[in-house]
């Protein structure tokens, strides 16, 4: 039986913001039900005790995240969440003190990449605060700057991160600008269980993108798997609009897709470093693994 580092499960495919990074699902707008989460757990559970709350959408917006954590620890899992962190004041009383909780990752790229933002200022100090809060319950935290391009940043970019940085760095009173730590694709740890993540921008694969010949590594079914909100099962956490549809929790076992024909494809065409799905030939992040 496959086994995974991690499982993604959506919990709803809505956001509360339009970032320019990341492409609107065409999905149903919709949050998965305390009843589907507690039953999409129960099918995982031989294959992972690791899951993250998110493909798209913003988990902060369900309603009863603070359920999902309490059945997730019922159930022995530990719990990573992806947030935009708009809505961490708003949450806090429902995720402090939750032991499923085993790491939060705030993506604090989403402030600039989203046009309407304001406050720079209160949109740190509401997430600093929390991590301060948290830090009693050995939450490991994560801030992540993915907006580095390949020809490096626009200085206006690089303005708006040295304001981003400087407020963490009076946070945490550090001696240093997290700039000359840092490197493109890796982290620093700046605190005890805090870091900081720079990367290039995120791309999200898409069968409108560039086909290449398909040579390349992936993890894809072979570390991770994803569930859309939906139920329909898909490789990796890429697949944010499910074109590699290997079939729906609702009407087969999560064990038999993974196991399924399509599913065990994938993974003996990476290990040949070959990419056999088509959306697969057309996403870049396979290329960080090397030809």
């Amino acid at each position: 039986m496959k086994t995974f580092k991690k499982v993604y499960i959506e919990i709803t495919s809505i956001c509360n913001l339009a970032c320019t990074f990341c492409p609107p699902t065409e999905r149903k707008a919709t949050f998965i039900s305390v009843d589907s989460f507690a039953k999409r757990l129960d099918e995982i559970r031989p294959h992972t005790r690791h899951i993250y709350l998110h493909v798209k959408g913003e988990p902060l917006l369900h309603p009863k995240i603070d359920e999902l954590l309490d059945i997730s620890h019922e159930k022995g899992f530990k719990v990573n969440i992806t947030t935009n962190g708009t809505l961490i004041a708003k949450n806090r009383h429902k995720l402090l003190g939750k032991p499923a909780l085993r790491q939060m990752n705030f993506s604090l790229h989403s402030f600039d990449g989203h046009l309407g933002s304001t406050d720079r200022e209160g949109y740190l100090r509401e997430i600093l605060s929390f991590v301060r809060d948290a830090a009693e319950h050995k939450v490991i935290f994560s801030f992540r700057l993915w907006n580095l391009t390949q020809n490096n940043i626009t200085n206006i970019q690089k303005s708006r991160n040295r304001q981003t940085l400087a407020i963490i760095e009076k946070e945490f009173a550090l001696d240093y600008q997290i700039e000359e730590k840092v490197e493109p694709g890796s982290g620093v740890k700046i605190a005890e269980r805090v870091y900081l993540n720079q990367d290039h921008e995120f791309q999200w694969p898409s069968m409108t993108a560039p086909r290449d010949e398909g040579r390349g590594f992936c993890h894809a079914l072979r570390s991770q798997a994803a569930i859309l909100v939906d139920g329909t099962v898909v490789p990796c956490c890429l697949d944010g609009e499910g074109v590699i549809n290997l079939g729906n929790i609702q009407q087969a076992s999560f064990t038999d897709i993974v196991e399924g024909e399509r599913a065990n494809a994938i993974v003996e065409g990476f290990s040949r470093r070959e990419a056999v799905e088509e959306l697969c030939r057309r996403c870049g992040y396979r290329q960080r693994f090397g030809a």
